[in-house]
């Protein structure tokens, strides 16, 4: 679950730096493009990063299936990291 999610939560952040404005981002948007950092949405391009990240997200909640307790809030926050906008 974290392995997956925590990689999500990073190509989610490559996709976000190529995409939102730096308002939205609460920072400067395309500072990794500018400073020519490798990014998975730079790698990748930015369709096969969003598969990525719908791959990922599938892995997380799988991880999830074989677990006995009530997993509701780590379903929402796997949730959280692939909608986020910010």
């Amino acid at each position: 679950y974290a392995a997956s999610l925590g990689l999500a939560f990073q190509v989610v952040d490559d996709i976000l730096d190529e995409t939102m404005d730096s308002e939205t981002l609460g920072k400067t948007g395309g500072a990794d493009r500018a400073r020519d950092k490798p990014t998975y949405a730079t790698m990748l391009g930015l369709d096969r990063a969003r598969q990525t990240v719908a791959e990922l997200h599938a892995e997380a909640l799988e991880s999830l299936a074989t677990i006995r307790h009530n997993t509701a809030i780590m379903r929402e926050l796997a949730e959280f990291v692939v909608k986020r906008t910010y």
